[in-house]
């Protein structure tokens, strides 16, 4: 099972390196940097079915904030 709970550490160091990755690449650079992350990630992790609820959870949670904007334009 995935684990939602709080589980970094320190997680405001943990975002600002996330930034940093990023700092000064183009945004192509930027989505390939976020890809080769991920796959470490998914290859590290490892289990299937972990990694399957994973990506349904980010899907949704895209799709519910576009579902919110829509909400909030139409007000």
């Amino acid at each position: 099972m995935l684990n939602t709970n709080a589980n970094l550490t320190h997680p405001d160091d943990f975002y600002e390196a996330l930034i940093d990755m990023h700092r000064e690449l183009r945004d192509e650079q930027s989505l390939a940097a976020n890809a080769q992350l991920i796959l470490l990630l998914a290859n590290h992790i490892g289990d299937q079915a972990t990694l399957m609820q994973a990506m349904r959870m980010a899907r949704g949670g895209v799709l519910e904030m576009a579902t919110q904007e829509r909400a909030a334009a139409a007000a």
